[in-house]
């Protein structure tokens, strides 16, 4: 008989189930309502003039119901109902289906008593062709169709069986026999459409897993870099047309890495877990919060937020990485810079506009690290600055445009040069002399820094061989020289030189052991095995200098410049260096102090105990032509002052 909707199943009853059998259900009911309508008028004709008018009147109200519901079901046959919607709908069948259905067997049994054997018929023809009805519309509901054939088809098979006419007694039993068919038909179709509709709602779950994956970062639950760039490109769409204007904030966390080598990436991953929660925590309103890989985050703001109040969301960012991350019994301090970029300084590009944010990052970070900085017209000029330095590197003869100068370190105590320091000059046809300060960076953040280093090593080493056998040459590695196949390259490199290795020292700053400290470690220990030294560069400018001292095969530490400023006023420096030098005495590891530049500098290093020196106050850095004239100057120097020494 007519319902509402579907029944869920009592084995399976998941809301996509639910779901697709209202779904399915919707377009069947208007049909079955009409079907009845229609036998339901043709029984009453049939005993208009047999039985009393009441009794052929008494559907009417269930068939004003029916014109009611088709209306009803039409109309909302294309809606898509929640799970507790359709489960009300599936309920309601349940119960109102059987219901109408033995009133419509009451009718019909009460018009039986009435008529002719013909008329008579119709009813038996009327009820049989309403169950079968029922049960096909109700196929996708089996609980409602078994309502259905239990309050009427079995029923009036008994009563036919019972009747003691011989054929109505055959039809009761034909109808019992089709019965048991049909419903055997609805449990086998049923099964069938449960399985199908699991099935896809397996392949849907599936789907949505996988899009979730492409899209959603899986350590902090945030979007990820993929939906960072396509919401960057709709806003970017979107707000061209509208003139409205967003913006785009690059996050990096200052100190992360060390903090993941110290403890470990359980540590690391709980920090950026509680660093995700942060940063929406202070989210406001048009907010868009992403984790675009390793410890860099992306934020967009739109909503026509001003200047001022980007910048003080940057800080407010700040601030809260500010807070210690306290985590599986480890007190971790990191902080964060954050570089902005207005949608309109991107010319409509999504790459533009990052790379702008990405710039205003990188300054930051050079410059003003732990603050939020915006992309401003200087950074504009720098970054056009850095493209035509960058194309005119890419297309430059590194044989012929660049060469080597070499700065002294020296042992104060004796007087004597111990090691030559190989530093990089670009002389360029277009743009002139270009400091290693400009170059360097650009060569190191693109591939060009290996084809560089293998070139400069090949002219440094050749210089080196005519240098006395007790000199040695100091020569700077990137981190991009540290992958096994540069590695290689150095190793081949120095055998073909013809140099003896143990005259080489390697220097790599903590920065550049900080990418990878595992693949520093090998390669490092590389080049200890063929015989060369391993220094570490501006140590103390780092976040965990001491935990590299312990885990790279080093020989020699270089104490950054920055210590020696003021080293005769500032106490704090003067202790710090004292710890460093006495640190590398116990490990016995050789201490160099550069950026020495004045004679209370050098006698403040030398009553703490370091010997070994360099900087200006005994020389810049000068060519392999003016090398040999030096030496001869520097041991001229020293044997006078032995003379007077010993006079």
């Amino acid at each position: 008989m007519p319902a509402r909707g579907t029944v869920p199943d009592k084995r399976v009853s998941s809301p996509a189930l639910l779901r697709a059998q209202v779904a399915a259900f919707s377009k069947q009911v208007p049909v079955l309502y009409l079907l009845l309508s229609v036998n339901a008028l043709a029984l009453a004709y049939t005993f208009w003039d047999a039985a009393p008018l009441w009794l052929v009147a008494a559907p009417s109200p269930l068939l004003a119901l029916s014109a009611a519901r088709i209306v009803v079901w039409v109309r909302r046959r294309n809606a898509a109902p929640g799970s507790a919607e359709a489960e009300r709908l599936l309920r309601t069948t349940v119960l109102l289906g059987p219901a109408i259905g033995m009133a419509m067997l009451v009718w019909a049994l009460e018009l039986h008593q009435y008529g002719s054997t013909a008329q008579q018929t119709h009813v038996t023809v009327f009820v049989g062709l309403t169950v079968v009805s029922c049960i096909f519309c109700l196929m996708h509901v089996r609980t409602a169709a078994l309502g259905i054939t239990s309050s009427v088809a079995i029923p009036y098979s008994v009563t036919l069986i019972f009747s003691r006419d011989p054929v109505l007694m055959a039809i009761g039993a034909n109808m019992a026999l089709v019965s048991l068919v049909m419903i055997y038909i609805l449990f086998v179709y049923s099964s069938e459409f449960e399985q199908m509709i699991q099935a896809q709602a397996e392949t849907q779950r599936l789907s949505d897993d996988n899009h979730r994956l492409a899209n959603i970062d899986g350590l902090t639950g945030l979007p990820n870099r993929r939906q960072f760039f396509t919401r960057l490109s709709e806003l970017l769409s979107s707000a061209e047309g509208e003139q409205r204007r967003f913006w785009v904030g690059l996050l990096d966390l200052d100190g992360f890495k060390p903090v993941n080598d110290l403890y470990g990436h359980l540590v690391g991953d709980q920090v950026l877990v509680e660093t995700g929660a942060r940063l929406q925590e202070i989210a406001q309103h048009g907010a868009f919060i992403c984790r675009l890989g390793g410890d860099e985050f992306g934020v967009i703001l739109d909503g026509g937020h001003s200047h001022e109040e980007v910048e003080r969301f940057g800080q407010r960012v700040c601030e809260a990485l500010l807070a210690p991350f306290s985590t599986l019994d480890v007190l971790a301090k990191i902080s964060g810079t954050i570089g902005f970029a207005a949608s309109d300084q991107g010319e409509g590009q999504a790459k533009l506009l990052y790379e702008r944010a990405d710039y205003a990052l990188y300054h930051a970070k050079q410059n003003e690290r732990g603050r939020a900085i915006m992309f401003s017209r200087e950074h504009e000029t720098a970054i056009r600055r850095l493209s035509v330095l960058e194309q005119s590197l890419r297309n430059a003869d590194i044989e012929t445009e660049m060469s080597l100068v070499f700065q002294p370190m020296v042992d104060v105590a004796t007087g004597r040069i111990t090691t030559f320091e190989a530093l990089a000059r670009w002389d360029s046809p277009e743009l002139g002399p270009v400091s290693p300060a400009d170059f360097v960076p650009i060569a190191e953040r693109t591939d060009l820094i290996t084809r560089l280093t293998q070139t400069l090593l090949q002219k440094a080493l050749a210089e080196a061989r005519r240098w006395p056998a007790d000199i040695r040459i100091s020569f700077n590695l990137s981190a991009r020289d540290l992958s096994p196949e540069a590695i290689l390259k150095t190793i081949e490199k120095v055998r073909a030189s013809g140099l003896d290795a143990s005259r080489i020292v390697f220097e790599i700053t903590e920065t550049a052991a900080m990418r990878d400290i595992a693949l520093a470690e090998i390669s490092l220990g590389a080049l200890r095995a063929l015989g060369a030294r391993v220094a570490l560069d501006d140590f103390g400018a780092g976040y965990s200098s001491l935990s590299y001292v312990r885990r790279l095969p080093l020989d020699r530490i270089k104490v950054d410049r920055g210590f020696i400023v003021d080293i005769e006023h500032d106490g704090v420096a003067r202790d710090i260096l004292k710890t460093i030098i006495d640190l590398s005495r116990n490990l016995k590891i050789d201490c160099v102090v550069e950026g020495v530049e004045t004679e209370a500098q050098k006698r403040t290093i030398g009553l703490l105990g370091c010997t070994t020196m360099q900087g200006y106050l005994f020389s810049k850095p000068m060519t392999a032509g003016e090398i040999p004239d030096f030496l001869a100057g520097v041991e001229a120097d020293r044997r006078t002052r032995l003379t007077v020494a010993l006079a």
